[in-house]
């Protein structure tokens, strides 16, 4: 089973808050009984702000927490003080997470950076008091502002993980094996599909002190486009990671065919997955002898660079590092020209 506490979409209400009312208030003193008007200003309403927090890894402190309510600004006093502002309510994140309309599936923002702010919805603005109102055929306006309202509104929050390199293949591949090889990560391993269903993240250490994010992300299998499996949360997963390890067992009975099936999955579920640089390793050769091993190398697919390893028995590790810290670079040199 995969941890229960890995939540990756929750829906929540949130409603920001109302701003206070202007005052409405003329000045009296002892000696000045006409004195002009003096109401204050209305502090706004507090603001719905979303976080990042690169400690989190999961939306579970949400999952709970249906409604968001921010307070209301407080209402303009007289000698024209200002009302306090609504107090803010900072919901934190992980990094990758997403913020959606649900109806028309509209991105509103997302976070990407370790303390990085930013404001879903924001406090109505406190009203104007009557002192603003005053003019030379008008001395005494006995009328403010109100405080704008609150803005209330459900909205899907998504967690996509944020990786270097995202690992792709059918259940069953490797995947889980590659990653606790290569990193400290201890996804849960066994010899059955489905092994993993929620995505694993690991640190792999690299030459010179040098290191990436590589995620294991729950096996997709033909039709996951479709939502069919785990579907359209597994390909949620890979839209933001870097570089995509395809992954296929040397057991497979057409290493080309399972390859075009993954790609076709990810077509259909984001055609812009396609444009992201793809590497090809052939897991579990250490099932095969060197007789087949020649064989399949002239089955594999044309235009993707391609590696046979077995992560148990470590064969071919570094060289796939290598690959993969090659590419990372040559995608860095890409993004730095754009």
């Amino acid at each position: 089973m995969g941890s229960p506490n890995f939540i990756d979409y929750v829906k929540i209400n949130c409603r920001s808050g109302k701003g206070g009312a202007g005052s409405i208030h003329f000045r009296r003193e002892k000696y000045i009984p006409n004195g002009g008007p003096d109401g204050g200003d209305g502090g706004r309403g507090g603001h719905i702000i979303l976080k990042g927090n690169a400690q989190l890894w999961t939306l579970l402190h949400l999952k709970y927490r249906k409604h968001v309510k921010a307070k209301d600004g407080v209402s303009g006093q007289s000698a024209n003080k200002k009302g306090a502002d609504g107090e803010d309510v900072i919901l934190e994140v992980p990094l990758g997470t997403v913020v959606k309309d649900p109806d028309t599936e509209e991105i509103l923002l997302e976070i990407t950076t370790d303390g990085e702010e930013k404001i879903l919805f924001a406090g109505g603005r406190g009203g104007l008091g009557n002192w603003h109102f005053k003019t030379s055929t008008k001395q005494a306006p006995h009328y403010a502002q109100p405080g704008e309202e609150g803005i209330e509104q459900w909205v899907v929050l998504e967690l996509k993980v944020l990786a270097d390199v995202g690992l792709v293949g059918f259940p069953n591949a490797g995947k889980s094996t590659l990653l606790s090889v290569v990193s400290a990560a201890k996804p849960e391993i066994a010899d059955y599909p489905f092994t993993t269903i929620t995505p694993n993240l690991g640190v792999v250490k690299y030459r010179d002190y040098q290191s990436f994010i590589m995620a294991d992300i729950p096996g997709i299998i033909e039709g996951a486009s479709e939502g069919k499996g785990l579907g359209l949360r597994f390909l949620r997963h890979i839209e933001r990671n870097s570089i995509l390890l395809f992954l296929v067992s040397a057991e497979a009975e057409s290493i080309s065919k399972e390859y075009r099936v993954l790609l076709n999955e990810l077509k259909e579920y984001n055609p812009e997955l396609l444009d992201k640089k793809h590497l090809l390793t052939v897991s579990k050769c250490d099932l095969i002898d060197e007789d087949q091993l020649k064989k399949l190398k002239r089955t594999l697919p044309k235009n993707i660079p391609a590696i046979f390893i077995s992560a148990l028995a470590y064969q071919n590790i570094d060289e796939l590092k290598d690959m993969i810290w090659k590419a990372l670079e040559e995608e860095n040199l890409v993004k730095e020209e754009d």
